[in-house]
């Protein structure tokens, strides 16, 4: 009978220890998100939303996936030489327990050679990819 209680409590472990159980996105809470409605033959829009960390601890956000475009970033806005440019991010940190806004103008999503029209009513998805490679998929409206 103990082999048998000692397997269940590894299964147990296993089964809630982040690793096996999904990861940081997990971990994640994604609220408001929306992209932006694009006029027939533009090929590139931006995505937004409110993305925080629920674990209590800090995580990475490395990257995001879509299949609405050829290319997805991370990007943000920054000043440079009184000259608004924006700029590739390799990863946005998402600091413990606080909500980081992707919005106009500042951090977004960037989706360059869409492979679709993006008009307003319509719904996309962007998986979004942590540090430890786990992925959530979050489907953006479009407005």
């Amino acid at each position: 009978m103990q082999p048998l209680r000692a397997a269940a409590a590894l299964v147990i472990a296993f089964a809630t220890c982040p690793l096996f159980a999904g990861g940081v996105a997990d971990h994640v809470s994604v609220d408001s998100a929306y992209a932006r409605a694009v006029a027939p033959g533009v090929s590139v829009s931006g995505a937004y939303m409110t993305i925080s960390a629920t674990d209590g601890a800090e995580h990475e956000l490395v990257a995001a996936h879509s299949g609405v475009a050829e290319n997805v970033e991370l990007h943000n806005h920054e000043m440079e030489d009184g000259v608004m440019k924006m700029r590739r991010m390799e990863s946005v940190t998402l600091p413990a327990d606080t909500a980081v806004d992707f919005k106009p103008g500042g951090l977004h999503v960037m989706l360059i050679g869409l492979t679709e029209q993006l008009d307003a009513g319509n719904r996309i998805e962007i998986e979004l990819e942590f540090e430890d490679g786990s992925r959530k998929a979050v489907t953006f409206d479009v407005k």
